[in-house]
């Protein structure tokens, strides 16, 4: 079999690199570290939400199940794409974080989790009638605002690889202990390690190298269980509606569609900033169609028991760090989902992976998408305009949620909601502050604040008027054009 790269471009002109085709071993495998990398994630939301609704454990696996299932089909909808629907980009979808805490709260008011169901599939739709007004905002998403969302992003994942390597689950008697993070720590060595080697194809399988040697290693310790692998059934397709008829409640409709804001806000960084990973165009037309894509599988999703449906960030570093840009890779990662969604039995395989295993592997993602942030950061001019301000606060706003989880405790629950994200606090503060300084520019100057002045070398008109023809530095010194050193006088003005 050919194994070398073959470039297939889906439209006319020249060929977007996310539309580079691999063999078809190549494209399941880093498909495959793709789910390992967000199956952490995917799951821990029916866990909470089954939890917090006094499911069973058979319940809880239900959702769990068709959570696998209804990510797959979202991100092969994402990836893919039909007419209006689908970003065609490397992103891999799932249950959103951001809506956790609602539904929880709608459980908790006494509607159950029918009443959950019903308030997605309301705000999703009302999501995706108002998806074109989002798709329209890409002139306000400059490289100083994706830059700055793309660094929060991974900033604001690195609790969740802090709380994987400590062992994930905080009541543990073994939660934070020296073997939980050795093992971490183990994973990130070798994924470190693996990067070293000068083999192309084992340095771009480095995190699910790592996450195989981790449990092996951890399997070697006693800190891996596959026991349970073999209990439940083999084939489960998840039943529409298993858990009855969906309810609507207007107040749980509400608070859904703050969540379903959120989410839209997430999800046009995350297309933006996978866009700008991948160094190909992204427009107002791709945004439209990935947010469409979005909505369509929140909406269609508590059909099969499942929630809200959104881009995951720490793929998005994993795109980063891999430099495998295909969206036909992340396809195959959708495929991936759907057969662990019928075959509980290989997601019960997945699901035995240690913890402390996907945390070590976390630290280098998450980070991954910082640097990636920090690198675009770099290209912005930053000279006589307002640009290092707005990333200054912007960064700051973002990383309160995440310094102190109880700071919007007081406030409102819709808005607690919005800006509890650290992602949505950012991007918010950066979209606003870019036009309010660099489209609003009445009232600008050139040194408007210490901020102006302390973004770069400022050389007065004096300084340069002392220099003569062939005046040059070497070494610290000043060297006129005969090679002697200028006595450099001190200013005695500026000890007093």
């Amino acid at each position: 079999m050919n194994t070398k790269n073959k470039t297939r471009p889906t439209t006319s002109g020249p060929a977007r690199p996310e539309d580079k085709r691999l063999s078809i071993g190549s494209t399941f495998a880093y498909g495959f570290q793709h789910v390992l990398t967000m199956y952490g994630g995917i799951i821990a939301p029916p866990l909470i939400i089954g939890a917090a609704a006094g499911m069973s454990s058979q319940d809880i696996g239900l959702l769990i199940a068709a959570c696998l299932f209804v990510g797959g089909l979202a991100t092969i909808l994402q990836t893919v794409g039909i007419p209006f629907f689908g970003s065609q980009l490397p992103l891999v979808q799932g249950v959103s974080f951001a809506g956790v805490s609602t539904m929880v709260a709608i459980v908790h008011g006494g509607g159950g989790i029918q009443a959950v169901f019903g308030s997605v599939i309301v705000a999703s739709l009302i999501g995706l009638v108002i998806t074109p007004l989002f798709s329209k905002i890409i002139k306000f998403f400059p490289p100083v605002v994706t830059g700055t969302v793309i660094t929060t992003i991974g900033l604001t994942l690195m609790p969740v690889a802090a709380n994987w390597a400590m062992g994930g689950n905080a009541a543990a008697p073994t939660y934070g202990s020296v073997a939980n993070i050795g093992l971490a720590a183990a994973t990130m060595g070798i994924v470190l390690l693996l990067s070293k080697v000068g083999n192309a194809a084992i340095s771009r399988l480095s995190i699910l190298l790592a996450m195989v040697i981790g449990t092996v290693i951890a399997l070697a310790t006693g800190m891996a269980d596959f026991s349970k692998v073999g209990q439940g059934p083999v084939v489960a397709f998840p039943t529409p509606f298993a858990f009855g008829a969906p309810t609507f409640e207007i107040a749980s409709i509400v608070s859904m569609l703050i969540v379903i804001l959120v989410t839209l806000t997430e999800t046009s960084a995350d297309i933006i900033a996978v866009g700008e990973i991948v160094g190909t165009k992204v427009d107002s037309k791709r945004i439209g169609n990935g947010l469409r894509a979005d909505m369509l599988s929140s909406a269609v999703s508590p059909l099969f028991n499942s929630f809200t449906q959104s881009a995951f960030a720490q793929n998005v570093g994993l795109v980063a760090i891999t430099g495998i840009k295909s969206r036909f890779v992340v396809s195959a990662g959708g495929l991936i989902l759907v057969v662990l969604g019928v075959l509980p039995i290989l997601g019960r395989v997945v699901a035995a992976v240690p913890t402390p295993v996907l945390g070590g592997a976390g630290v280098v993602l998450f980070g991954t998408v910082a640097a990636s942030g920090i690198r675009t950061l770099s290209k912005v001019e930053y000279r006589n305009n307002m640009n290092l301000i707005i990333v200054a606060a912007s960064i700051g706003f973002g990383m309160i949620p995440i310094a102190a989880p109880k700071f919007y405790d007081q406030f409102p629950s819709w808005f607690s909601t919005i800006f509890h994200s650290g992602i949505s606090s950012a991007a918010l503060m950066a979209i606003v502050l870019n036009v309010l300084f660099n489209h609003f520019k009445a009232g600008n100057s050139d040194n408007q604040s210490v901020f102006v002045a302390g973004t770069g070398r400022v050389v007065t008109e004096a300084d340069v008027k002392c220099l003569a023809h062939g005046d040059r530095f070497e070494n610290g010194k000043l060297i006129d054009a005969e090679g002697k050193e200028v006595p450099l006088k001190s200013d005695t003005s500026a000890e007093h």
